[in-house]
C-alpha cells in the first residue's frame, strides 16, 4: 500500500492530499530514510512523523485498507515512540 493512503487509512493524517504534503516536504521517515508518497509500506516497516512539534514512531502491523471502525485502525500499527521537539531539529 501507498505510504499517503496507508497514513489516511490509519487515520493517522486525516486527508490523503494533506499526507502527501507532507510526505512531500520531508516530514516523513520510513525505516529511517526520507520516503515519497508513493513509497510502499509493508509490514513490521517504522514510520516516523515530523508532526508541529512532535515526533512519533509507528510500527505497522497490517496493511488492511478495509477497515470499518475506529477500534480496528489501531489494530493496523503500533506506537513505538511518541516525544515532543524543543529544539530546532530539521527533519
Amino acid at each position: 500500500m501507498r505510504l499517503d493512503k496507508y497514513l489516511k487509512v490509519c487515520r493517522i493524517i486525516k486527508r490523503r492530499v494533506i499526507s502527501k504534503d507532507i510526505i512531500s516536504f520531508g516530514q516523513v521517515l520510513l525505516n529511517g530514510r526520507k520516503a515519497k508518497p508513493a513509497s510502499t509500506v509493508n509490514v513490521n516497516d517504522e514510520i516516523t512523523l515530523f508532526l508541529g512539534n512532535k515526533k512519533i514512531t509507528i510500527q505497522v502491523l497490517s496493511v488492511d485498507s478495509k477497515i470499518n471502525s475506529k477500534d480496528a485502525v489501531t489494530s493496523l500499527y503500533k506506537i513505538i515512540k511518541e516525544e515532543v521537539i524543543t529544539s530546532n531539529e530539521p527533519a
